[in-house]
């Protein structure tokens, strides 16, 4: 059973990283020259909200790991 937990806990892991990587890319993607600050204040509170949603993850992670180890030792 903790090598399920583990495997899932890596594979949330790669998610994790991929969507920094993603949310890095757009940002840095988008111009920004010519647009109003409602687009901007708009980008970072959605960036603010995602990047929760990721520590929630990494949360569940260790939560996950913990209950895992104490399974083990039982």
């Amino acid at each position: 059973m903790f090598m399920q937990i583990a495997i899932g806990a890596i594979g949330i892991g790669i998610v994790l990283m991929v969507g920094y990587l993603v949310i890095a890319q757009v940002k840095a993607a988008l111009p920004t020259t010519g647009v109003d600050n409602t687009t901007l204040d708009g980008l970072e509170s959605t960036q603010a909200t995602v990047f929760a949603g990721f520590g929630l993850i990494a949360v569940g992670i260790i939560v996950l790991a913990a209950f895992g180890l104490i399974n083990v030792f039982q």
